[in-house]
């Protein structure tokens, strides 16, 4: 009987068998394995040979270090973007605000140039009275020499009425004490006592705790 089968094929086919069982058959740990020809070779080999275990992720060669090295440049990648765009958005409102200054700075200059043209404008027409009072007490003057003082003084309590309403007070009258801080000395006399106004060269003005102008006068000294 055993003839018969070796005579109708069926030993080769067993033959064929045993021999891809050989391998295709993985080793198990510390084992070996046996090709087609019948040589020993290392599972680990046949392993690599087959791209099963160094391929990842569907990229040919590339192990787990490398895809994290890959994951690791595209989140930077991604991040550069993000700065970029954060970037850009950061000069465009840098931009805004720069045109919203300029808007500014010019609409303030135009407003204190406003303010100053309004001021210099209402100072004049405070003292345009003044210029009338003076054409005034030069034309009577003329005519009776003798009427020009008392016009000229009308005209000065005017003008000192006109610097009271704007703020003005003035400083450095005969009598008054000598204080440095709104009194220019120009002269030291003998007198009944120190640091007193004895005459007046040029009065001075002051707005509150600002000195305009300093009285230049003459003072006295204990002696």
């Amino acid at each position: 009987m055993t003839d018969d089968k070796t005579k109708n094929g069926a030993a080769p086919d067993a033959e064929a068998e045993a021999t891809e069982n050989l391998k295709f058959t993985p080793a198990r740990d510390g084992e070996k394995t046996i090709d087609a020809d019948g040589d020993i070779i290392d599972a680990e080999l046949l392993s690599d040979e087959d791209g099963e275990e160094t391929d990842f992720a569907g990229f040919p060669g590339m192990d787990e270090g490398m895809m994290a090295q890959v994951q690791e440049m595209m989140g930077k990648l991604e991040r550069v973007e993000v700065l970029e765009k954060e970037n850009a958005d950061l000069k465009f409102k840098l931009g805004r605000l720069a045109a919203d200054f300029d808007g500014y700075r010019t609409r303030t200059t135009q407003d204190l140039d406003a303010a100053e043209g309004q001021g210099i404008a209402k100072a004049a027409e405070q003292l345009m009275p003044v210029y009338d009072d003076l054409e005034r007490a030069v034309t009577m003057g003329s005519e009776d020499p003798a009427k020009l003082i008392p016009g000229v003084k009308a005209v000065q309590t005017k003008v000192l009425t006109i610097f009271s309403k704007l703020g003005l007070e003035m400083t450095g009258q005969e009598g008054e004490h000598f204080d440095p801080q709104w009194h220019e000395a120009l002269q030291a006399v003998p007198g009944d006592e120190d640091d007193r106004i004895v005459q007046v060269f040029q009065a001075g003005f002051r707005m509150g705790d600002k000195l305009v102008r300093p009285a230049r006068v003459v003072v006295s000294r204990k002696g």
